[in-house]
């Protein structure tokens, strides 16, 4: 699969109703560009791709957002609107927030973020110039998975509640 190819069959899976196999989602992840963590830098709106993951649908509950990456030692894994409808980093759910690194996952070096409280990694990919695929991986899950697959969109203007406007 080319990139091409890879970048039209990720946004047909991401408008899929029901649940998609992990292969395919693995294929689109092989043959996209990685990315470094200063080029991904900004706020990104969120959403997962449904696999029977155990975790598909809890970040909905917690009214997840997406991700915020001020600076690569100041990420905010968890960013979630409160009941007045602000964005808020979830430290509590995320046990504290993150930081990008470049770290090896499937053969190859891409910007990888690490929570502070959780033996967690979500690695991500570049699908064009404002969408980022991600895959997160952690301590104690096999190395063929099950991984929790997600995306994000550059959110231009999004700002959290008590930091800017």
């Amino acid at each position: 699969m080319d990139l091409f190819e890879a970048r039209a069959r990720f946004q047909e899976l991401r408008e899929q109703d029901g649940l998609i196999p992990t292969l395919q989602l693995d294929e689109v992840w092989a043959a996209l560009a990685t990315v470094r963590p200063e080029e991904i830098l900004g706020d990104w709106k969120g959403g997962e791709f449904r696999t029977g993951h155990p975790l598909d649908g809890t970040l909905e509950k917690a009214d997840w957002y997406g991700k915020s990456f001020a600076a690569v030692h100041d990420a905010k894994p968890l960013v979630c609107r409160n009941a007045a409808g602000e964005l808020y980093s979830n430290r509590e759910l995320g046990k504290g927030e993150a930081s990008l690194w470049t770290v090896e996952f499937r053969g190859e070096a891409t910007a990888t973020m690490i929570y502070d409280g959780r033996p967690v990694l979500d690695h991500f990919k570049r699908v064009d110039d404002t969408t980022l695929m991600g895959i997160m991986n952690g301590k104690g899950v096999p190395t063929d998975g099950p991984f929790f697959y997600f995306f994000l969109d550059r959110a231009p203007g999004a700002a959290l509640a008590g930091e800017g406007s």
